[in-house]
């Protein structure tokens, strides 16, 4: 016998006037992480505050930017001529003018915009080789990827195959088949966690961080 688990979550927290989605928090709960974990490693570099906050702008606007227009170049094209308004306004006009929230995010897509705006970050605001900021970046973005994720996990999106293993979960919301299958979004999570810990630890507790690139091309 499995021990199959029904995943059925409604979509995120109703306050009323608005649908606050548990997707939307994991990312949330990324980026703020994210400038939190930051923080002691600029303190530690002798960076400013406010150079950390210029870059909380600029993954942001990135990462929100770059998964949105990925999404839609990769996968939705059609919206360019189709409902153009709705690629960067969480609206649709189809059928009728209606709120939807930002939905359809790739995180390849981000990661392309992410890499143009760490270039763009590290020329203006740090005059130091783009490798540098990437180096860094890629202790947060390891972390960052575990909850998009399990924001993915929550949304029952990107599974995996059917299994008769113990380990099978039943996305009930998305699959018609009521099969067991794999949660490959939690495996993800757990290796980038892992990933996440292994790059702490060569920053803090090795002279890795000095090797310019070394943790940017172990993320990779």
């Amino acid at each position: 016998h499995t021990l199959n688990m029904v995943w059925n979550p409604s979509e995120g927290i109703d306050l009323g006037f608005f649908l606050l989605r548990f997707y939307s928090l994991c990312w949330v709960l990324a980026f703020g992480l994210g400038w939190y974990i930051m923080k002691p490693i600029f303190i530690r570099e002798n960076e400013s505050v406010e150079s950390l906050d210029k870059l909380f702008v600029y993954t942001l606007v990135a990462t929100m930017l770059g998964a949105r227009l990925g999404h839609v170049i990769f996968y939705q094209s059609e919206l360019f001529h189709e409902d153009p308004l709705s690629i960067l306004l969480p609206i649709s006009t189809q059928p009728t003018l209606h709120f939807t929230g930002f939905a359809g995010l790739a995180s390849h897509g981000a990661a392309i915009a992410i890499i143009i705006a760490m270039y763009i970050y590290s020329k203006k605001h740090l005059q130091k080789p783009l490798l540098y900021i990437l180096d860094r970046m890629a202790i947060v973005s390891a972390l960052g990827a575990a909850f998009v994720r399990l924001g993915n996990f929550f949304n029952s999106e990107i599974y995996g195959k059917p299994t008769g293993s113990n380990l099978g979960v039943i996305f009930k919301s998305k699959d018609a088949e009521m099969l067991p299958r794999h949660p490959t979004q939690l495996y993800e999570a757990l290796c980038y966690l892992i990933l996440f810990i292994v790059l702490w630890k060569f920053y803090w507790n090795s002279n890795k961080k000095q090797k310019t690139g070394f943790l940017f091309g172990l993320f990779m």
